[in-house]
């Protein structure tokens, strides 16, 4: 029986089952050791960082004052506009007795009241509003319009209620009456036509 020849066998090339040499470690080159910060130095970032928590801590201080001033501040509006009805019903009640004789002793109550109000509103910084011809919606809310033929339109022609400001910030609109430019058909009649008409009868 003839024997098997193994045609998978390949020649080996010269060096292939070569022990594989192992690469030799390079060695590190020494690093000089660090440097220690000088005293100069070391002052330099104690003093840096003592300047960056104080600004920190200047910030921190301003924002809660401002904070703590805006509380106050609305917590003195509301009790200001909670006030101010006070007085406009004493300004009502002094226009009521305003005939009656000046060491009147109710005119004299209210007008003292009156007056030491008003120097209380105006160490909180209450100031009323000017009263002004022309209408702004800054500083006046409309109630209603009239027509009228004298006066252009949106020309306040009455104030029913006087707006106030606080520290410059309108804190109170006043109520206000303004004029409105007439229809056609609402035409006024003259004082000549009325004179002709008179003289006509």
């Amino acid at each position: 029986m003839a024997e098997s020849v193994d045609t998978n066998d390949t020649p080996q090339k010269p060096g292939q089952n070569a022990p594989q040499q192992e690469p030799v470690p390079v060695a590190a080159t020494p690093q000089p050791p660090a440097e220690e910060p000088t005293l100069e130095q070391q002052l330099a970032q104690v003093k840096d960082l003592f300047l960056r928590k104080a600004a920190e801590f200047e910030n921190y201080k301003k924002r809660v004052e401002q904070e703590s001033a805006t509380v106050f501040r609305m917590a003195n509006e509301g009790l200001v506009l909670s006030i101010l009805p006070i007085v406009d019903d004493i300004e009502r009640s002094l226009k009521a007795v305003r005939d009656r004789p000046d060491n009147d002793p109710f005119r004299r109550g209210l007008e003292l009241i009156h007056q030491k109000l008003q120097k209380v509103l105006e160490m909180q910084g209450v100031r009323p509003l000017e009263p002004v011809k022309e209408f702004s919606v800054d500083f006046h809310d409309a109630l209603m319009q009239v027509p009228r033929h004298d006066v252009p339109p949106h020309t306040i022609i009455e104030e029913v209620e006087r707006g106030y400001t606080m520290n410059g910030k309108v804190i109170r609109h006043a109520k206000v009456v303004v004029s409105a430019a007439p229809q056609a058909d609402e035409s006024p009649t003259s004082v000549d036509d009325d004179h002709t008409e008179t003289g006509r009868s």
